[in-house]
């Protein structure tokens, strides 16, 4: 079988792919995978990284507001288009793949949509609550339409083509136990807080971290780990510093620019306090921590607000907004949930009851029933 993945821009859409990618090459050893994604998108640095092929097309997204810049955006956007199809045209046609399956981010666009009209059977899966653009768009000529969440198939008019798969993560935020992670942690009793706003780092929030940092050094109930992000890590350390906190005095807190072992720090905290993106709700729900979420809210249409909404509406999560909260009222509302065992409990339980673990599985039947 040839299964071509198409998806770009962030992590949340290109991970997804790689695992469903990787458990096809598990399942059905001779399969042949080809990535189709954008020239400068994420996907350059991390789908060569995990060993498959890559082709890619020069694309960019489509501005919504019609100021002159945008509109110019927006026609260069419609130009590169044209050449776009053409050259995924010629990709399909030499490497004849059984199926297509785009994962979400306007690189994947072009593919499923000549895809479509090459009569290859195709497939898109939506991390978000609500569809994106790309998806909304692709949706139209889809042959099958995956969501995440049972909640989003209201956005669709076409139920018979949709199948709630949820979204594939790493199997270890699924089946590493708090207990163990713990231990190998080497933590005590104290809670664990584990705090994080992205790869790059949310600076309003890391402001707000910093107050909530000053909080818990003078009432030392928590232990804290907090990942500032990339331009975080710039400012951060010496901005706590001016709040008048010393860390080195303060090991309970722990500031690093990046998390690499979230699985194993995600089922060793008490609490986790993020954004909203599909992937970090995946990962909470996988392993089944409670949170505290505060949407970013600089995402097309308020996506990240919609996705911790379903979260709150199963008792999964406290969803905050961020011109709503500042580093008191945070550490406030962490203290409270930390002093409620049981709901903490309750809600962790209803993380874990939202997450689809065999997510990659029902990926990989749709994608042979296409073939087929």
């Amino acid at each position: 079988m040839k299964v071509v993945f198409t998806c770009g821009g962030t992590g949340g859409h290109i991970n997804p792919a790689v695992a469903v990618a990787k458990l096809c090459q598990e399942r059905m050893p001779g399969c042949e995978i080809l990535f189709i994604g954008a020239e400068d998108g994420m996907e350059n640095t991390l789908v060569p990284r995990e060993g498959f092929r890559l082709e890619t097309l020069k694309v960019s997204n489509f501005q919504r507001k019609l100021t002159p810049v945008g509109i110019w955006h927006n026609v260069v956007t419609a130009v590169g288009m044209v050449g776009s199809m053409r050259k995924v045209k010629r990709i399909l046609r030499r490497f004849e793949p059984d199926v297509i399956v785009g994962t979400g981010g306007y690189a994947s666009y072009p593919a499923l949509k000549m895809g479509a009209k090459l009569k290859i059977p195709t497939a898109v899966h939506e991390a978000n609550a609500v569809p994106g653009l790309t998806t909304r768009m692709a949706a139209k000529t889809a042959d099958r339409i995956m969501v995440s969440f049972e909640e989003s198939k209201a956005y669709y008019d076409c139920p018979e083509r949709i199948t709630v798969t949820g979204m594939p993560v790493r199997e270890a935020f699924l089946y590493t136990k708090k207990d163990e992670a713990r231990k190998a942690l080497g933590l005590d009793d104290k809670p664990l807080i584990l705090s994080v706003w992205g790869s790059l780092g949310a600076r309003e929030m890391n402001k707000k971290i910093a107050r909530f940092m000053v909080r818990e050094a003078q009432d030392g109930l928590f232990r804290h780990i907090h990942a500032t992000g990339s331009f975080g890590w710039r400012w951060m350390p010496d901005y706590v510093k001016e709040l008048g906190l010393d860390l080195a005095e303060h090991p309970q807190i722990d500031m690093r620019e990046y998390i690499y072992d979230m699985p194993l720090l995600m089922a060793a905290a008490d609490l986790v306090i993020c954004r909203a993106g599909s992937s970090t709700i995946s990962e909470v729900c996988a392993s089944g921590t409670p949170c505290i979420m505060v949407p970013s809210p600089n995402v097309t249409n308020d996506h990240q607000w919609k996705n911790a909404s379903v979260l709150a509406a199963h008792g999964a999560a406290v969803v905050i907004r961020e011109t709503e909260c500042d580093g008191d009222s945070l550490y406030e509302t962490a203290k409270t949930l930390l002093s409620e065992p049981e709901r903490l409990r309750q809600m962790g339980n209803a993380a874990a009851n939202m997450s689809v673990v065999d997510s990659a599985e029902q990926i990989l039947r749709v994608i042979r029933e296409l073939a087929r």
